[in-house]
Order: C-alpha cells, then structure tokens, then sequence
C-alpha cells in the first residue's frame, strides 16, 4: 500500500474521457500513442510510479480543459506487444486536486496537484454499513437487461461491499460526467447512491419521469 510520504507534489496526467480509476481499484490500459509511451517511459524512472487519470471537460469551448479531480494509480503491470504498444495495469492510489498545469518540454501533460482531503483513499478497505445488497442486486439486474449486459452474478454476488461498488462505478456506461460525480463521491455509500441513482436515470429513459421500484 502506498503512504502519504510517497505521493509527489508533481506527476503526468492522462485525461481520457470514460475512463475511471478508483482507489484500491484497477484499471488495464493500452498505450500506444508516441507521447504516453514516452510518459510511460519516464514514469518507469520514478519511485512512485504514479499516473493521474483525470476526466476532460466534453462541452462546446471546453477543449483541454480538465476536471479538477482525478486518480493517481500505481504502474503495477505491463506487457510489450511486438509492435511497440504496451498493455498496463494501474492500480488506484488516491484521488488529488489539480492546483495548476506545467508548462514544460514533455510530450504529455503533467499538473501540480494537492492529496488533501483524500486521506480515506490511503486506508483499508471501505465499508458500507447500510448496504441493501439484495435491492441493489435486483436494480442492477434490471439496468443490465435494459442495457444488453451480461455478467458474472456469482462473483458479483461474492464481491466485498467497495469491489462490487467500485468495479460497476469503473465498468457500468455512463457518460465522462457521471463518471465524475461517482469519482467524487466522499464515500462508499454515496458512490453506491449515485451509481444507484444513475441506473434509475437511465432505466427512466433519461427523462425524469418515474422512479424504478
């Protein structure tokens, strides 16, 4: 497990959109474009090994701009293909708070950023003690159907309270924004309220009308 003495003031940051990292969490990537194989490259040398996976804004004259939380994961695994490209893993750190942007020499993005306010990221496993597993279960199984989704229900079933809540925070189609509020959810139970709120949207088509029983 990482500490909070491990984590720098400075690190490079990969804003793609859909794409979440929680704490404790892990999420396989594929890099293949020259200036995140020179980030992978350069993070390689360092002793954190961290990434900020960070959510771009998706709205007219937001180009660039990026949301001003994210999550840092370690590099933990990689593997080379024979043409160049690399499959790796990062599993998640803690969430930061972007404090600037810097301007400098390397192909790829890199931000000052602020680990206050995320110490809950850096303990053990969470925890959420008002979870109706059962009422949960039969909403999923619900948004699944109307999504054309299948999935392994044994191992859902079997999956500690945050692997389950994570892993369908991370997996689950939602758009970059609702990628965002389940990113910055203070805790375990609110994220499962907002990823059980999201499936409700949803199966209501979107439009506010209704509420799933």
């Amino acid at each position: 497990m990482i500490s909070s003495t491990d984590l720098p003031d400075t690190i490079p940051v990969f804003p793609l959109p859909g794409a979440l990292l929680l704490p404790r969490s892990r999420l396989p990537l594929h890099l293949f474009e020259p200036r995140y194989l020179a980030m992978l490259d350069d993070v390689m040398k360092t002793s954190s090994r961290l990434i900020g996976m960070v959510q771009p804004y998706d709205a007219p004259g937001a180009a660039g701009k990026l949301h001003s939380i994210g999550c840092a994961g370690k590099l933990t695994a990689f593997s080379e293909t024979e043409d160049g490209r690399y499959m790796v893993t990062l599993s998640g750190a803690s969430r930061f708070r972007i404090v600037e942007e810097i301007e400098g020499f390397t192909p790829y993005r890199r931000c000052k950023v602020s680990w206050q306010g995320f110490s809950r990221d850096l303990g053990p496993v969470e925890k959420d003690e008002n979870f109706d597993r059962d009422s949960f279960m039969k909403a999923l199984n619900r948004f699944l159907v109307d999504q054309g989704l299948s999935t392994d229900w044994d191992s859902l079933s079997e999956a500690e309270d945050e692997l389950l809540i994570n892993s369908l925070s991370m997996l689950c189609p939602f758009t970059p924004e609702d990628k965002q509020a389940l990113l910055e959810a203070p805790s375990l139970s609110t994220r499962r309220e907002t990823l059980l709120t999201l499936m409700e949207y949803s199966l209501r088509g979107g439009n506010g009308e209704g509420v799933m029983q």
